[in-house]
């Protein structure tokens, strides 16, 4: 399973196939991370600094996390795709096609501007959410899909 969680300055990914329990985030920021609530992780608890040491200490990587940069991530299924905007400047995506097999990652994409930003992954995971929580398959052909959904299967 794949999520994100948001707030204003952080997004926080977790891919629970790669979690080995160790809890160094419960130990690290209590507040942020239960897992007896649910959603189990809420950014609103602690500050940014203390999330992001806890996170830093993740041994098996399931968790990570990157600066939002004003970027906004919307799910877009009138389109099929997600989309990144800066205002109301769309500056990348992440497209996917409908078949009877499941959903096709076909293209993702970001304004060069905003490259190395973790804005790519963001949309990825989006698209990767929604699937699962559909319970739709996942087929990715592009690239860099292909990479983050191999990236977070390795444990």
């Amino acid at each position: 399973m794949h999520r994100l969680y948001e707030n204003k300055d952080i997004t926080v990914f977790w891919n629970s196939e790669k979690c080995v329990h160790a809890k160094e985030c419960v130990h690290g920021s209590p507040s942020t991370f239960d897992p007896m609530r649910r959603p189990w992780i809420d950014l609103g608890r602690a500050d940014t600094s203390e999330i992001w040491q806890s996170i830093a200490k993740c041994p098996s990587g399931a968790l990570s996390i990157v600066y939002n940069h004003d970027v906004r991530i919307v799910f877009e299924e009138a389109y099929s795709r997600s989309a990144a905007y800066d205002g109301d400047k769309r500056i990348g995506e992440c497209d996917y096609q409908a078949t009877e097999e499941g959903w096709v990652i076909f293209h993702t994409e970001v304004s060069p501007e905003y490259g190395k930003k973790g804005i790519a992954k963001r949309l990825v995971y989006i698209v990767t959410e929604e699937a699962e929580k559909r319970k739709i398959s996942l087929i990715p052909t592009c690239s860099y899909a292909v990479k983050v959904l191999k990236d977070s299967a390795m444990t």
